[in-house]
């Protein structure tokens, strides 16, 4: 039944029901047939007011709503347009300049947004156009702007390691007791942001090298922007006018939360008013707007929190009809002990990639599957960003990666979908490539943490 329930879940939510709803009704018809045929206990229900009041009323969870507000705040007043703009006349006087301004302006919208919506619609209105007009081969320049919106899964402060962190403190504490630890420590989200940082910084180094073979294979695909502006006291002024806000912006949310000053709800608050300060300064903010960036948070908060107590009555329903016993047997008795467990589990997750979006993944899988492979002595620090990664190439896996839909919405007749496909496909091959990298060397995620926590 635990199999089943799993299976038709996926099935429904493949016919496009809502997410949510699909979670929570599908768990309830189960358990009301388990009760029936005498398969489940109905009394494990009673456990879920208390459950849904822990989610509602978790303080880490609280920095969702924060996050959100600072993005679409970002998004709305246009300090991304000004930044692409200057690095653009920055980066553009060289071969595949352009490019090089998508990446790093994309880097710094995801550490300033979290939100890879917002970064692959604002990079696909603002930049396609362009770089389609000065020659750039429109699968590969599609592929690049879904690519850098993904790095806001990765390169804190992100959402997605928010509520990773969440997920993962709660498995880290039930590993723990299951261990006979009962003084469990937990994992922070700041654990999470430090260890994300080198594999995020990675990747992009990773894109820019892949673009830098393209550059000297097929140098007609790349062009320099042919009127160079030339590098005067103003533009000078401009780019750095351009640059501060974020970069400080940057450094007041993720350095509060590394240095031990703040925790990620508070600085989210810090981040959030500051957004709001760089809005009002660049004298973007009006009260329309206000109404609308408050609108929106709402819409994707209330989305959020209402997949998470979906996502809490599954769980329990699903351990109800004996689901974590299974899961348990299965990775105890899997070939290759630790290894092919974990191993099948990055499976699952990158499969369920093409069909679920990262919230559900992050709230219905990991769950099932974390405690388990931490009480088989797995970090648990180096285990979330491994499912970090995994779940960025789920924007890009076609048939529904999100950064995909987000860039056809938004480009019209520039590109067909057949040419966005065709782009992902070599950024997905390159995170598969840094999961392999953070395989063989994990030192990567754990140094940082290590260095700054102890």
């Amino acid at each position: 039944m635990a199999i089943l329930l799993f299976l038709v879940v996926c099935l429904v939510l493949m016919l496009g029901y809502p997410v949510a709803l699909t979670l929570a009704g599908v768990a309830l018809m189960f358990a009301g047939i388990g009760e029936l045929t005498g398969t489940f206990d109905s009394s494990l229900l009673g456990a879920l007011p208390n459950r849904l009041y822990g989610v509602i009323n978790n303080p880490i969870l609280m920095a969702v709503p924060l996050f959100v507000f600072m993005g679409v705040v970002l998004e709305k007043s246009k300090v991304a347009e000004q930044l692409l703009t200057s690095m653009a006349e920055l980066f553009g006087r060289f071969r595949g300049g352009l490019i090089f301004s998508v990446f790093f302006v994309g880097m710094l919208l995801a550490a300033s947004t979290g939100i890879v919506g917002a970064t692959v619609v604002t990079m696909g209105l603002m930049s396609l156009p362009s770089l389609l007009k000065r020659g750039y081969d429109p699968a590969f320049s599609a592929g690049a702007i879904c690519a850098t919106g993904t790095l806001g899964q990765i390169i804190p402060p992100s959402i997605a390691l928010v509520l990773l962190g969440d997920v993962l403190s709660n498995a880290y504490q039930q590993a723990q007791l299951k261990m006979g630890i009962f003084s469990p420590k937990s994992v922070s989200v700041g654990d999470l942001f430090a260890g994300a940082l080198i594999p995020g910084l990675l990747l992009l180094v990773m894109y820019c090298l892949y673009t830098l073979i393209l550059i000297k294979r097929k140098p007609e695909q790349f062009p320099a922007v042919l009127d160079k502006r030339s590098i005067d006291l103003s533009f000078v002024m401009q780019t750095i006018s351009a640059l501060v806000p974020p970069l400080l912006l940057i450094f007041l949310v993720l350095g509060s939360i590394l240095l031990g000053i703040a925790t990620p709800t508070e600085a989210a608050s810090v981040g959030a008013f500051g957004a709001l300060m760089i809005a009002l300064v660049k004298r973007q903010m009006t009260l329309p707007l206000l109404k609308e960036v408050m609108l929106s948070t709402t819409k994707i908060t209330s989305m959020v929190f209402l997949i998470l107590i979906g996502a809490s009555i599954f769980s329990l329903v699903f351990r109800g009809f004996g689901g974590e016993v299974l899961i348990h047997d299965l990775f105890h008795n899997m070939p290759g002990g630790l290894i092919g467990a974990t191993l099948l589990v990055m499976l699952v997750i990158f499969l369920l990639g093409f069909i679920l979006d990262f919230i559900e993944i992050t709230f219905v899988v990991v769950p099932l599957v974390a405690p388990i492979l931490l009480a088989m002595g797995l970090d648990p620090i180096w285990l979330g960003i491994m499912i970090a990664v995994n779940l960025q190439t789920s924007f890009l896996t076609p048939p529904f990666g999100f950064a995909l839909f987000y860039l056809r919405g938004v480009s019209k007749e520039l590109v067909s979908s057949s040419q966005i496909y065709k782009g992902v496909i070599p950024f997905v091959g390159i995170q598969l490539l840094l999961m392999l990298i953070l395989s063989i060397w994990p030192e990567l995620i754990t140094w940082l943490p290590s260095q700054i926590y102890g």
